[in-house]
């Protein structure tokens, strides 16, 4: 039975305006429970009771007409009035028993809301509801029946609202609105989107601790110690083992990894590994895994990739963007989709996340989706970016399943995929990104594009021609530049209104002035994610040189040239904290108050405000994935997903540091129901 469901009507409908107020009896719900799984049988159970109990009262309400005195102040009504009275009393008993089963297992004050309630800021805290509508009001209580939003503003003129929406506006008795308090201090947001992510690809990585490592023999000893707690592993060397997380840019040294180093120690050696680097730009493979792949490995060079190799020209086991492609990797089982997934969900829930857009559907993770959307069990909203392989053919316009346009607008369903992903070049952190001068600190590179400028002028067009968002992932400014440069050729030569199918450009990194207007002016959406700054900020001036890295994660020149903004992470190259991210972009220093420029910040003019992080977390990512009618604010018809924080972030005498130290997250609900509730 469905754990919100109470025992009686003025149970349902009776105020609670104790100091005892929502969450301080919460347990922790799990999201990925069974009692997702089997919500449809939940709520088939619920409704079967729910149509008894309303036959029960109907016979009752026949014979014996006086029942209705229950919503009505005379017991000797007319057969009108009786009819009206019935109407009324048949609304609230649907409200109050068909509704749809809990989404968690879990239990205490978030979790047994009502279908229909008032979720209000704590007495004497005034207005803690941050709506993040137009005009970025600030409200006491929000209302909220079923699914979506129904009223903000005062308490008063909230319960008003949802009795109206319940159909018993004539009533006018507002106790019959359960009213629930939020613990004094905390806030209530709308549910927060990271607009940059990878989901699978984060459960992933959660297997083997490696971004941990601070150089190479830590990592292999993270590796020894996986291997040894696993008895069945350390028995079988032939079991490939999968990674993700070692970053060399944070060992200290300039070389990269080799198959030497896997074999260096006897337990890892002699194994089959592939280890994905935590910027997801390159691989790391064991002496055997060459061994496997050696027949798709050429003795030249991969158009937009490298293979790094020895003075005798043989690979040492390091293959970069492109290059990664050749070796064969393991098909993963639905099990094994189900766990990566079952992991993103609970930290991305935990962390106060609704929606999260993936940034690379492939065939197989696509696929899953699907079938976990069909089953009416995923438990948050997901945007997809369909992969497009640069090596490939274009597909836009296939009727195959996978490829098939899906560009329509959103209809509140939790899986949408409309949009397009194409790697222009590398990353900044391996060298891959594409740059108009060499790097600074390796002159004889000038990074590499994944595509060709030809390629992207020809398919980007007709990607937009037949109805998908384009986005791009650009990293250099050589990379961003030539995007643009197809962006602005599709809207002069072939007639393709780009604003209208709102393009982007995931990182826009590094970006010259110039191209930073461009932006605005196309209407191309800049995707950023704060916390990569306070990861590069060591080692980016080294890399760029004194003059090009004021044009790296110029987040303030970006907005200043008109240009919109959505704000993720990159999980996993990053954590999936959007509080960690809301304080990178409003500090622009480290978890511990430092910068290479002070405690003040890494160029500190390019910080956002709190305001403006906010909304590059909420309606924001909601413009970018064309849900912004019923997504990112907390307004009247939209989805009712919301998130309570336990500390007012958009406070600006709250210390940034206390951002992400102590500040937590309460609850996290999905079409109004919790998901995710803190003990």
């Amino acid at each position: 039975m469905d754990k919100r469901a109470p025992s009686s009507a003025s149970a349902h409908n009776r105020e609670d305006t104790s100091p005892e107020t929502i969450g301080a009896s919460s347990k922790t719900s799990s999201p990925a429970s069974a009692a997702i799984s089997s919500r449809r049988k939940q709520a088939s159970t619920a409704k079967l009771l729910a149509i008894t109990a309303l036959g029960l009262w109907l016979i009752a309400w026949y014979r014996y007409g006086e029942l209705s005195v229950i919503f009505t102040s005379s017991s000797s009504i007319s057969v009108s009035s009786r009819l009206t009275s019935f109407s009324s009393s048949l609304s609230l008993l649907s409200t109050l028993l068909l509704r749809p089963a809990s989404a968690s297992t879990a239990s205490g004050g978030f979790l047994d809301l009502p279908l229909t309630y008032a979720l209000c800021t704590h007495p004497g805290d005034g207005k803690k509801i941050y709506t993040v509508d137009a005009d970025n009001s600030v409200a006491e209580c929000v209302g909220i029946s079923g699914e979506r939003v129904v009223a903000a503003g005062d308490l008063d003129a909230v319960r008003t609202g949802l009795l109206a929406h319940i159909g018993l506006g004539h009533v006018g008795d507002q106790r019959l609105i359960a009213v629930r308090h939020i613990p004094q201090g905390a806030i209530v947001l709308p549910g927060l989107s990271d607009s940059h992510c990878h989901i699978l690809e984060y459960g992933a990585s959660q297997q083997i601790p490696m971004s941990e490592a601070k150089s190479v023999q830590e990592t292999i000893q993270i590796l020894r110690a996986y291997i040894q707690s696993d008895n069945e592993l350390l028995t079988n060397k032939d079991k490939i083992i999968e990674g993700w997380g070692w970053d060399h840019a944070s060992w200290g040294i300039p070389e990269m990894p080799s198959w030497k180093d896997l074999d260096s120690d006897p337990i890892t050696s002699g194994r089959r590994f592939i280890l994905q680097s935590r910027d997801g730009h390159a691989i790391w493979v064991s002496k055997r895994t060459l061994e496997d792949n050696a027949l798709s490995i050429p003795d030249g060079e991969v158009d937009g990739g490298v293979i790094f190799r020895d003075a005798e020209g043989r690979p040492t086991g390091v293959f970069m963007d492109s290059a990664q492609d050749l070796i064969a990797r393991p098909v993963p089982t639905d099990a094994d989709l189900a766990r990566r997934f079952a992991t993103t969900v609970d930290h991305a829930l935990r962390s106060g996340l609704t929606s999260l857009h993936d940034a690379g559907f492939k065939p197989e993770s696509y696929g899953f989706f699907e079938r976990t959307a069909k089953k009416d069990v995923l438990p948050l909203r997901i945007y997809g970016m369909t992969y497009f392989d640069e090596h490939g053919t274009y597909w836009g316009n296939s009727d195959v399943p996978y490829t098939a346009n899906l560009a329509k607008e959103g209809d509140g369903e939790r899986l949408s995929r409309r949009s397009v992903k194409i790697f222009a070049d590398g990353a900044l952190r391996t060298g891959g990104a594409a740059l108009y001068e060499p790097y600074t600190d390796n002159p004889s590179s000038r990074g590499a594009m994944r595509i060709s400028a030809e390629e992207l002028h020809e398919i980007i067009p007709r990607f937009l021609k037949d109805g998908w968002q384009v986005n791009v992932h650009a990293i250099g400014d050589r990379a961003n530049g030539i995007v643009l440069d197809a962006f602005e050729s599709a809207l002069q030569t072939a007639g393709v209104n780009v604003t209208a199918l709102r393009p982007r450009l995931e990182h826009a990194q590094i970006m010259t002035r110039e191209d930073m207007k461009r932006l605005g002016e196309l209407g191309v959406i800049a995707s950023i994610q704060p916390t990569h700054p306070i990861s590069d900020m060591w080692f980016a001036e080294d890399r760029l040189g004194p003059e090009r890295v004021k044009g790296l994660y110029a987040f303030r020149h970006i907005l200043d040239s008109g240009a919109r903004i959505t704000l993720g992470s990159d999980f996993p190259v990053e954590e999936v904290n959007p509080l960690k991210g809301f304080y990178a972009a409003i500090t622009r220093a480290g978890t511990d108050g430092t910068s290479p420029h002070g405690p003040g910040g890494w160029f500190p003019d390019q910080r956002l405000t709190r305001l403006e992080a906010l909304r590059g977390m909420t309606i924001d990512p909601a413009y970018a994935s064309f849900s912004e009618d019923y997504l990112g604010s907390l307004e009247p018809g939209k989805r009712a997903d919301w998130v309570v924080l336990s500390g007012d972030i958009m406070d600006e005498h709250m210390d940034p540091l206390e951002i992400v130290m102590s500040v937590k997250v309460l609850a996290t609900a999905l079409d109004g129901r919790v998901m995710y509730a803190e003990a």
